[in-house]
């Protein structure tokens, strides 16, 4: 991972507090006669000026988001609407060749609105002509992160939805550029803007479903300790739906002991995310050590403790941690059983 990938993350605050009044879908009370008060009214004010309003989704599932008008061109506006298309309902490009040799200008467009439209073409590619863009999918890639890290809203989003479908598309062909767009995903996913952060969500998710997950665990490591809880946890839930796709062998491979202690570091992390994801890994990892298991041999045959789940954790583990991953198992597989 890049050093400045890492110093992106540890730019973002351990804490971002999130506006109460928004959060709750609100607008706060008027402040009448405190100076303190009147300051912070106006301070959410011009936020709330600054930041662009979701409208709902029209008939055809498309979502708009209307911003402010702040582009011209050749002394016309541009239209300020913006529509967020689901990847199933995007069509395939008129123009294939025009489209190819225009693609990176658009994207580098000062024009947000342009930038906009560039990256649903990138989407359009993705899907239909995945094989075109392969040469260029790192510039591309470059690019989108570009966009990722647009103040404005609507190409932040659109950036985003374009992620999700190159992680489809390509899989383990973006694993070389993936540095900086897992970065910027995880910074998205983690801030208050509750639209964004969904659409980052989502395309964590892809990016899990889709990238390898031997190829993506690597990556995924270094922000389980990040210094800013949010990201652990999303860093944390991503780990988390990878290894099962490993599978029993890939996991076996892999090392169940490197994976064990990997979810044992986030079982006292700050967010209970963290802690959920880390939970959930181990009654997976639990299951494939019981499920792999060589009752055969003669030291388990003889002395069956030695290839318990209790004993291998005490072998892998210190004294605390093998405490808390057999708390943690030992209480869920009681209740699973207590409750069937």
């Amino acid at each position: 991972m890049s050093g400045n990938a890492l110093k992106d993350l540890n730019t973002l605050p351990a804490y971002e507090r999130k506006n109460e009044s928004s959060s709750k879908g609100s607008f706060p009370k008027p402040y009448i006669g405190n100076a303190t008060e009147n300051v912070e009214e106006r301070q959410f004010q011009r936020q709330q000026k600054n930041s662009a309003s979701l409208v709902p989704a029209n008939a055809n599932g498309v979502e708009t988001l209307n911003n402010e008008v702040e582009t011209v061109t050749n002394g016309i506006e541009i239209s300020s609407e913006v529509e967020y298309i689901e990847s199933e309902n995007l069509s395939d490009v008129e123009d294939l060749d025009s489209s190819l040799k225009t693609i990176l200008t658009g994207l580098e467009s000062k024009d947000w609105v342009l930038v906009c439209e560039s990256l649903n073409i990138v989407r359009r590619l993705s899907i239909y002509h995945k094989e075109t863009m392969l040469n260029t999918l790192g510039d591309v890639i470059s690019l989108v992160v570009k966009s990722l890290k647009n103040p404005r809203s609507a190409v932040c989003k659109t950036a985003i939805m374009t992620s999700a479908d190159i992680f489809n598309a390509y899989n383990e062909h973006i694993i070389d550029s993936l540095d900086p767009l897992l970065t910027q995903l995880l910074l998205k996913s983690s801030q208050d803007k509750r639209f964004v952060c969904e659409a980052a969500e989502r395309a964590l998710v892809a990016m899990t479903t889709w990238v390898s997950p031997v190829l993506l665990l690597p990556k995924l490591q270094p922000y389980l300790k990040n210094r800013n809880p949010r990201i652990r946890a999303k860093a944390s839930m991503c780990y988390c739906r990878s290894v099962p796709r490993l599978g029993v062998e890939g996991i076996k491979a892999y090392g169940i002991d490197k994976l064990v202690q990997v979810a044992a570091s986030q079982l006292s992390d700050q967010l209970p995310e963290s802690r959920e994801a880390a939970r959930t890994l181990l009654l997976e990892l639990q299951t494939v050590y019981e499920q792999s298991l060589d009752l055969t041999t003669v030291t388990v045959s003889e002395h069956p403790e030695m290839g318990s789940w209790e004993h291998f954790c005490q072998s892998k583990l210190s004294p605390l941690s093998a405490q808390a991953v057999l708390r943690v198992t030992n209480i869920t597989r009681d209740g699973i059983v207590l409750g069937s």
